[in-house]
């Protein structure tokens, strides 16, 4: 196999998925709207990712495992992840996802669309249940930008020949590390600092700039 060309790499929540995952995880704990108003202020950078996120998790406390299944009949692709994944591949190009969200589902996700590589955060189970603890380190704003240099260091492909999508502040650093950043179905200050804005939500709008 050829060396691979380029590398996208996506967020996950709102931008490869529709959803916001830890909330359909949060409505089987009954604390969706709570936890959707913690995860909005997150993605606007008006709380620090991980304080958040540690916060949010807790809420799930409880939730047993066997939702997970509820959950991941409730996720779905954004529109054009898979047509957009497709023409990566087809162009030599590895799709990859971080995401401030969890193993737990892009374990199953992620390889369904032809996702390459991922990363996220695991949760914490204790007697079939959720602790409300997130398991190891938290994959952040800075984890993001490292991932994106580690698995183009890896592969042999340079920086600028790199892509980062995102929707949320905790995307901007990754954004910014990449060749090329885009800002999709992106919060105004993500919008701000993206060198594009990619506006329909329909993933199909990054073909076009593909290497």
């Amino acid at each position: 196999m050829a060396d691979p060309r380029f590398l996208v790499v996506f967020d996950a929540d709102s931008t490869l998925l529709c959803n916001e995952v830890i909330e359909l995880i949060a409505d089987e704990a009954g604390r969706g709207p709570e936890v959707a108003a913690a995860t909005e202020a997150a993605m606007r950078g008006e709380v620090d990712f991980a304080t958040s996120l540690r916060s949010r998790v807790q809420a799930l406390r409880g939730v047993p495992v066997e939702a997970f299944a509820r959950v991941l009949a409730r996720v779905e692709p954004t529109p054009g992840a898979a047509e957009l994944i497709a023409e990566i591949h087809a162009r030599g190009g590895i799709a990859a996802v971080v995401s401030g969200g969890f193993h737990e589902v892009l374990d199953t996700v992620a390889p369904s669309l032809g996702v390459d590589r991922w990363r996220a955060n695991r949760l914490e189970v204790a007697d079939g249940a959720l602790t409300g603890v997130v398991d190891g380190d938290i994959v952040d704003a800075a984890a993001k930008a490292d991932a994106l240099r580690a698995w183009a260091s890896a592969s042999g492909i340079p920086l600028s020949r790199t892509i980062a999508v995102g929707d949320g502040a905790n995307d901007l650093r990754m954004m910014a590390a990449a060749g090329l950043g885009l800002a999709f179905n992106a919060k105004p200050a993500v919008r701000a600092q993206a060198d594009l804005v990619i506006d329909p939500v329909d993933l199909r709008e990054i073909i076009p700039l593909l290497p």
